[in-house]
């Protein structure tokens, strides 16, 4: 892995894509506790079963950079692998976000953001895909919309969500009571 002089700077969410989905939950911890467990993208296989393996190419010191990501999507007893490869950018401040730019594989080009917001009790977090699908003449934006957003995207999305959400809530609980 080699140091990147500068984190890439994604920009805003674009808006419009085709191809859009969204997962939110209620994480019951401070946006500190989650924000750190969501950038922190190289321990998900640790703490994910159906992550594969993360690895970054390029890493800047404020945690951003290229970075390899590989997950499962389950299917019942069988597992379809996905792999990707993203700019990544940890934005820091009053309100933290984590932004990808798929960069390789099958769904270069998608956009990505999870924000987290401060609320009564814990953080509210949003988890955006957006897309013009795949370059595929007559049929990437069908696909896009039809299958690889809401069954792959979403379905690893949502687990991603979930497990992350879950693991700052017992973190936050155990915290607690120290």
């Amino acid at each position: 892995m080699s140091k990147l002089r500068e984190t890439p700077k994604l920009g805003s969410m674009p808006v419009g894509l085709p191809m859009h989905t969204v997962d939110e939950a209620f994480v019951r911890a401070p946006v500190p506790q989650v924000f750190e467990i969501v950038r922190d993208v190289e321990r998900w296989p640790a703490l994910l079963p159906h992550y594969r393996w993360v690895r970054f190419h390029e890493q800047s010191a404020d945690g951003g950079g290229v970075v390899e990501m590989a997950a499962n999507r389950p299917f019942g007893r069988l597992d379809w692998p996905t792999w990707w490869l993203s700019e990544m950018q940890v934005i820091s401040g009053a309100v933290p976000a984590v932004r990808f730019r798929h960069i390789g594989g099958i769904t270069s080009g998608m956009e990505v953001e999870w924000a987290l917001e401060a609320r009564d009790g814990g953080t509210f977090v949003r988890l955006v895909h957006s897309w013009n699908g795949p370059r595929w003449p007559l049929i990437g934006v069908l696909a896009a919309t039809a299958v690889i957003g809401p069954v792959f995207v979403h379905g690893i999305a949502a687990r991603t969500l979930a497990g992350l959400g879950r693991i700052a809530a017992r973190d936050a609980r155990q915290n607690a009571g120290k």
